[in-house]
């Protein structure tokens, strides 16, 4: 009998728990079984990986070969095994030393010919291979996403023959992250009017506050919405290492050159609540964690399915969400900024000046009840975006500032909150309200009187201390006045059975 052992990573949730395959070449008629939880995708490497080293012009042992992946009760899919599993063969047949590969993690699928091709979490798995010393080996296709994990030695190669010859010598290439390039966004600067939703955006922005967008079709809700990114902050490098890791693990890969950026995720309103929180049998995150640390742009609100858009509520309290399933539970990051943009009524144009909605007060009243209360008490800034007038769209009609302007005075107030308690405004607990929010005694009262005459809960209480917060970080002030609360508070004030 003759062992081997191999290390690999596994992909489970975003995480990439260690693989020990353990190759077993022992007397009996030729066969090759595979055991250690593995999916179809798994037990056909034994095709590829007999295929590829033929290729290679090595030995395929015929002898009984028993491949075990372990831990045993760890689901393994894909085919992320393969370069594991055909040096496991090979180290266990003698044809390479085995003893070269302990320092070594593998990560690959083979083609028939021998090649390497990328598989999905390559990032997790190279933090994963740094924090244990070992050398992450990977295909070609998936070097520059795990370079993003500064502290690995990653080494990438393109063939199974390429990587047997290389052991010894370690003359693999090391893998090079991609240059990261600007991102051109849209200005706000395009944005004409709007004066009120304008200012609404840059305080979303300064305290990552969840934004509502209520107004008549065209009246470029839309449109503000994709200006957000454009005057937020930049991702601190924890930061987008998280959203990185996460977008390696959906499937949907990175785009190395521009990971450094804030996510902007727009989904179609007829989106599945599983598209939407993530899911699978092998589960992998949704909308809303490629959103982390970005931005979640849910518009035509009314039109989402009820039941996926109450799926929202836990995650934007608690910024995870946890995936259950019916051997494991996976927890997906998810802490994102809600814009949701939506129309008054059916028609569009309740409250409009024209008076041309038809509506009837029960039509619109279902019209709005589509979104529940819990879910709207959960959005911080509630705006009314009004039709503008056709003299207010010419060309020749005076811009609001640009972008960079307003994105200065954005960073400046998030520089502040992050001093002050290392998060934003928006993730203050209820608990740090009182020595980061405090008000006197008049705007205290001016609060509950508020409260009492708004019929607002107490979390919405909490956000309007939240968002004065940000308008004081925003004035530059260490105290919220009483036209910083009132401000916030006005940004509670929208009726909700009419646009204004």
């Amino acid at each position: 009998m003759s062992l081997a052992l191999v290390h690999s990573r596994a992909r489970a949730g975003v995480h990439a728990p260690a693989v020990r395959i353990e190759v077993l070449l022992s007397g009996g008629l030729p066969h090759t079984q595979i055991v250690g939880l593995p999916e179809a995708a798994v037990r056909e490497s034994r095709d590829r990986v007999r295929a590829a080293l033929v290729c290679a012009q090595f030995e395929y042992p015929q002898r009984r070969i028993l491949i075990n992946l372990a831990p045993a009760d760890l689901p393994k899919e894909g085919g992320r095994f393969d370069l594991a599993i055909a040096l496991g063969i090979l180290a266990a047949s003698d044809q390479i030393d085995r003893q070269l590969l302990a320092n070594y993690e593998f990560l690959g699928e083979l083609a028939l010919t021998g090649e390497l091709r990328g598989v999905d979490g390559a990032l997790p798995a190279a933090i994963a291979a740094a924090e244990l010393g070992r050398t992450l080996i990977v295909a070609s296709a998936n070097g520059a996403e795990a370079a993003l994990a500064q502290h690995a030695d990653v080494r990438v190669a393109r063939t199974l023959l390429e990587v047997c010859a290389s052991l010894e010598s370690r003359s693999l290439p090391r893998a090079v992250p991609a240059p990261v390039v600007p991102l051109a966004v849209p200005d706000l600067r395009d944005v004409r009017g709007q004066q009120q939703a304008r200012r609404a955006l840059e305080v979303a922005a300064a305290g990552g506050h969840h934004l509502l967008l209520l107004g008549t079709p065209g009246c470029g809700k839309t449109l503000l919405a994709s200006r957000l990114p454009g005057i937020l902050p930049d991702a601190s490098e924890a930061e987008a290492l998280e959203t990185a890791t996460i977008a390696s693990c959906s499937g949907a890969g990175i785009d190395t050159a521009r990971w450094r950026h804030r996510p902007y995720r727009a989904p179609h309103h007829t989106a599945s609540a599983v598209s939407l929180v993530g899911g699978g049998s092998y589960p992998r995150p949704g909308e809303i964690s490629l959103a982390h640390n970005g931005v979640l742009f849910l518009d035509e609100l009314p039109e989402w399915s009820r039941h996926t858009l109450e799926v929202l509520r836990e995650p934007l309290e608690s910024g995870t969400v946890m995936v259950a399933r019916a051997a494991r539970t996976h927890a997906f990051p998810s802490r994102f900024q809600l814009v949701a943009a939506m129309n008054p009524c059916p028609c569009g144009w309740a409250g409009d000046r024209s008076g041309r909605c038809r509506c009837s007060g029960d039509a619109i009243q279902r019209y709005r009840g589509r979104i529940s209360g819990p879910l709207l008490d959960r959005i911080d800034l509630h705006v009314v975006v009004p039709r503008l007038e056709p003299g207010e769209l010419r060309s020749d009609a005076p811009c609001g500032e640009d972008s960079a302007t307003v994105r200065s005075r954005v960073v400046m107030a998030r520089n502040v909150q992050l001093e002050r308690s290392g998060k934003a405004n928006a993730q203050l607990l209820p608990s740090e309200l009182d020595a980061h929010c405090r008000l006197e005694d008049n705007d205290q009262h001016l609060l509950e009187t508020a409260v009492e005459q708004l019929q607002l809960s107490a979390r919405s209480m909490h956000r309007i201390l939240r968002v004065a917060r940000t308008v004081a970080d925003l004035a530059s002030c260490d105290k919220i006045t009483t036209a910083h609360l009132a401000e916030a508070i006005g940004y509670r004030q929208v009726d909700r059975g009419g646009a204004g």
